[in-house]
Formats: structure tokens, C-alpha cells, sequence
């Protein structure tokens, strides 16, 4: 079979499954634009967090602060911003939790959009009259805004696919992301030098707006969807604790597997980041140059990811299960790190960033996503937005700490605990996969989901 039969193939696979899915072109076109949007603005923090100049990060009485007690703010930007957005997503945890458990999807979900769009405005009127701290508020908000946003988004397409359509389409969906994520870069390299930082929030605004509408439109699937098998009404406000997230984590084994997986594989990615800023920051002398750096290498990552999605990720999926997803980026990210304890040079730290997150992406998170399939919603809306987001800042937060603690052994020894840590994510994987075989077979149960009709 030639490379044009193939790719004819998998066309007509995609046509044939937007035909049986009415839902998926709304679900691609959602997540098409919330990774745009994203994307359009992680190069600009990208550029603040590794910027060298501390007074284009902090508030001048935050830095005298500091400076009045003996410590260099500069020297610590990342430890702070990382301890800074743990504390927020504490603090937003009960808020998120009360939001979820008193209103019903059709409110809380697009009050949660309209909430990061309103900001972003005010972002905006930041950015163009220049006032002081901007640079840190916008590093907080947007790491806050990635996690909660893509978190709400997967809880939604559970509550519209089984687990059979998600291992189908999940791959499908995560490329329409990906596609998204490719876009935002592009924009951000060609406009942010001519229009300036503060016009790129009104773009990612603009896309933000349109997640809204889609998720108008795909409220009606979910609730065709919770009628037809008898689920739990997601037109219904969830009820139960505001915190029952992080209690169901504590108490249910495959929970605690699955955050710990998480934890491990966010501690990857952090010593990869703290050493990709160290470079970004001798490397480029302004915040331009920085951020069309990083649009780069994120375009990189995309172009990898989208080619793992479109050709790799549905047919290991539907074919054999989410075990090869989940154990396929351990022994990957441990190939990678043994190569960088050995050889520490700049392109090679580049090169495994890229191949690190687009396993991340293409593999390892759709797989983890199909887990929620076959749970129930206060497990999907709650528990999982825990495990991403007060989970995965800890995790940030805990690794940040241990790299600039191991940076002063020097790269390798940075890397070498990287081997390690990947080491203890592949057994994390497994034992969570023995936890999802016990799963009822790709159906919600009472026994699972807390009382929740099967």
C-alpha cells in the first residue's frame, strides 16, 4: 500500500467516524480552539518565567521584599511562581468544588470559560498601560487556566462518550487539540512582535469564546447520552462535598495510583522545563526573542504529537487497550534520561523535550483520559480535577525544589534522578492498570461511581 492509500484510509476512517459521532465535530472544533488559545499564550510566559530581568516578572515591593530579608528573588523566579500556584490551587480547590456540586453542568461549565475570557480582558488593559507585576499575575493565571481548563474539558467528554467510542475517537479529538496547539504558536511568532504581547490576550479571548458555543452544542449529546443508559443526570446539580475530590483520591486505590502517575510524570517534565529556561535565559536577551524560542520548540512537540495521534494512537488503543499508552512513555522518557545523565548538551535537553511531551500528549493522557469513561461523575468533575490540579501543581512544586537542590551536582545528576523517577512512573503504570481491570466492564456501576445508576 502506497503513502497516499494510507492516508486515504485513514481519512475515510475519520469521515466514517464523524459520521457514526455526531458529536465529534463539535468536540474537535472545542478543543481545536481551547489549545490555540492556550498556545497563543504560553510562549509569552514561557519568555517571563525565563526572563533575567526580575523586574519584568515581579511587583518592585515583592522584590524589595525579598531583598530587605537578604534573598535574590531572581535566583528563586521559578521555586516562587511554582509555590505561588500550588497556594492558588489550594485555594481554588472548595471554590471549584462548591461550583461543581451546586450547579448544574449547563452552568458551571461555561461560567468557568466566561471567567478566564472577562480576565483576559483585564490582561489585556495590563499588558497596554504596563503596570507593575503583570508579568508574574499573568504567569499565575495562565498556568492556573491550562489546568483547569483542559480538566473540565475531558470530565466533559466522558460525560458524551463510552469507553469503547472514547478509545475510538479520544486519539481523533486529542489531534484537533494538537492541530489548535499548532495554530497558537503560529500566531504568536508571527503577530507578537508587531502587535505586541497585550493584543495576543484578545486573540486567545476571541477563541475562548467559541469553546463556549461548542459546549452549548454538545450538552445536548451528553444529556441524549445519561437519558439513553439510565446515567446520572448531568442537568442536575452533582451535589455531595466540596472536597470529596482529594478524599476519593485518598481512599480509592486506583485513584491513588493514577495521581501518583501523574506526580511522576509531571516530575519529568518539571526537571526538563527548569533546565530548558536556565538555556532560554543566557541564550536570548529579550522577551520576544524568548518567546519565539519557545514557539518553536513547541511547534516541535505539536508536529510530533499530531503524527502519533493521527497514525499511532487509535490503533494501539482500539487494538490493545491503554496499556501501550501508558507504559510505552516510561521507558521512552528512561532511554531519554539515561542518554542526557551521560551527555548533558543543550540540543539533546531540546531534542528529549520534545519526544517527553508529545508521549505526554499523544499516549499517555488519552490513555489516562479513557480511565473516566467508566466511572462516575463526581469521580470525573471532581477527583480528576484534583489529581490535575492541586495534585499536579504539588507535584511542580516538589520537583522544582528538588532540581535547584540536584542542579548543584550539576546536569548529570539532574538526569540521572530523572532515570529514576521514569523507573518508578512504569510501576505505577502497571499496578494502575491492574486497578482498571477491575473496573465493571466499560459501564458505570453504583459499586464505582457512589450510588449512580448503571
Amino acid at each position: 500500500m502506497t503513502a497516499a492509500d494510507t492516508a486515504s484510509s485513514r481519512l475515510g476512517r475519520l469521515r466514517s467516524a464523524m459520521a457514526e459521532s455526531p458529536p465529534l465535530l463539535w468536540s474537535f472544533a472545542y478543543f481545536f480552539c481551547l489549545l490555540s488559545g492556550y498556545y497563543v499564550l504560553r510562549p509569552v510566559r514561557e519568555a517571563m518565567a525565563a526572563s533575567s530581568d526580575v523586574e519584568a516578572v515581579f511587583p518592585p515591593a515583592l522584590i524589595a521584599f525579598f531583598a530587605d530579608r537578604g534573598v535574590a528573588l531572581g535566583e528563586f523566579t521559578l521555586q516562587f511562581i511554582f509555590t505561588a500556584v500550588f497556594v492558588i490551587m489550594l485555594l481554588l480547590q472548595p471554590v471549584y468544588g462548591w461550583l461543581v456540586s451546586r450547579f448544574p453542568r449547563r452552568v458551571f461549565l461555561p461560567a468557568i470559560y466566561v471567567f478566564f475570557i472577562v480576565t483576559l480582558l483585564l490582561f489585556y488593559a495590563m499588558f497596554d498601560s504596563g503596570v507593575a507585576g503583570r508579568g508574574l499575575a499573568f504567569i499565575l493565571w495562565i498556568t492556573v487556566f491550562n489546568l483547569f481548563a483542559v480538566a473540565v474539558f475531558w470530565s466533559f467528554m466522558a460525560d458524551i462518550y463510552s469507553n469503547a467510542e472514547a478509545k475510538r475517537y479520544y486519539g481523533y479529538i486529542g489531534a484537533a487539540g494538537t492541530l489548535g496547539a499548532f495554530l497558537g504558536p503560529v500566531l504568536t511568532r508571527t503577530l507578537v512582535e508587531r502587535v505586541g504581547i497585550a493584543n495576543m490576550m484578545l486573540v486567545s479571548a476571541a477563541l475562548l469564546t467559541v469553546c463556549v458555543v461548542c459546549i452549548a452544542r454538545l450538552r445536548q449529546y451528553a444529556v441524549a447520552r445519561e437519558a439513553e443508559r439510565g446515567l446520572a443526570s448531568g442537568e442536575k446539580p452533582m451535589g455531595g462535598q466540596i472536597l470529596a475530590g482529594l478524599k476519593l483520591v485518598a481512599r480509592e486505590p486506583l485513584l491513588r495510583w493514577l495521581a501518583l502517575l501523574v506526580v511522576l510524570g509531571v516530575g519529568i517534565g518539571t526537571l526538563l522545563y527548569n533546565e530548558q529556561n536556565r538555556i532560554a535565559r543566557t541564550a536570548f536577551a529579550t522577551a520576544e526573542e524568548r518567546a519565539a524560542f519557545f514557539s518553536t520548540l513547541d511547534l516541535a512537540v505539536n508536529s510530533l504529537t499530531l503524527v502519533v495521534q493521527l497514525l499511532i494512537t487509535r490503533a494501539l488503543m482500539s487494538r490493545f487497550g491503554i496499556a501501550p499508552a501508558l507504559l510505552i512513555p516510561g521507558f521512552a522518557i528512561i532511554l531519554g534520561f539515561s542518554i542526557l545523565a551521560a551527555s548533558p548538551l543543550p540540543m539533546m535537553i531540546a531534542v528529549v523535550q520534545v519526544f517527553t511531551r508529545a508521549s505526554e500528549f499523544a499516549l499517555a493522557k488519552p490513555a489516562r483520559e479513557t480511565i473516566y469513561t467508566r466511572v462516575g461523575r463526581e469521580w470525573r468533575y471532581k477527583a480528576g480535577a484534583a489529581i490535575d490540579t492541586v495534585i499536579y501543581r504539588g507535584a511542580d512544586l516538589t520537583f522544582v525544589w528538588l532540581h535547584k537542590f540536584l542542579s548543584a551536582f550539576g546536569s548529570s545528576a539532574v538526569f540521572g534522578f530523572g532515570v529514576l523517577v521514569a523507573g518508578m512512573m512504569t510501576f505505577s503504570a502497571v499496578r494502575l492498570l491492574r486497578q482498571e481491570k477491575e473496573l465493571p466492564g466499560g459501564r458505570e456501576t453504583s459499586a464505582v461511581t457512589g450510588g449512580e445508576p448503571a
